[in-house]
């Protein structure tokens, strides 16, 4: 028996899927959570086996909490169901360790196939995804400078997320059990490593790279 997690700030979205997987007998879904952070602490609690991931959402992005949520536990499988086709948010999701890449305008039939295909042990991407991949590779070797990474750290993405989002100095502190004063130390390191000086500017770069569901 499979177990499933379903991430997505939709509640229409889980609810429909939700009702489709149900009608196998070989998976459970036993839980959904509406953003990346509420993803981690059930995955803590009810321990699935494949969690199916959306990437731009509030509070925190699937990129984020994928990452956060692989490192701690290597065993569970990533599926991203996502309406973003762009290669570097492709490349993202990856990285951080998704085993596999759908998008919502897939049929229903070819996520069960992803799903059991992962199960094995394999990844799995979505035929438009595939397609994205290879000619982002083949870019990547004919210019090897076209993947700059930001050097952001995990904490540092974050804080930027929540600073996109509109969320003040103590709402952020708040949310990730900082204090402020560390809170304003990331917001600055943030800005000297992208080279951006301002909120607005953090917003238009957050919401380029997928970092946030704004």
């Amino acid at each position: 028996m499979m177990k499933v997690l379903l991430v997505d700030d939709h509640e229409i979205m889980r609810e429909g899927i939700c009702a489709l997987l149900r009608k196998h007998d070989d998976l459970e879904v036993v839980g959904q959570a509406a953003d990346g952070r509420m993803a981690l602490e059930l995955v803590n609690q009810l321990k699935p086996d494949v969690v199916i991931m959306d990437i731009g959402m509030p509070n925190l992005n699937g990129i984020e909490a994928t990452r956060q949520m692989v490192m701690e536990h290597p065993h569970i499988k990533v599926m991203a169901l996502s309406t973003h086709s762009d290669g570097a948010i492709v490349a993202k999701m990856i990285k951080a360790g998704a085993t596999g890449y759908m998008l919502k305008e897939s049929a229903f039939s070819e996520l069960m196939d992803g799903l059991r295909t992962m199960a094995d042990g394999k990844t799995y991407l979505c035929t438009k995804i595939a397609k994205v991949v290879v000619a982002d590779y083949i870019n990547l070797l004919t210019n090897p400078k076209a993947d700059t990474p930001d050097g952001l750290t995990s904490r540092e993405r974050e804080v930027l997320q929540l600073v996109a989002e509109g969320h003040t100095t103590k709402e952020i502190a708040r949310v990730l059990h900082l204090s402020p004063k560390t809170v304003d130390s990331h917001r600055e390191h943030i800005m000297e490593k992208l080279g951006i000086r301002n909120v607005a500017g953090l917003t238009k770069y957050a919401i380029r790279e997928g970092l946030t569901g704004v």
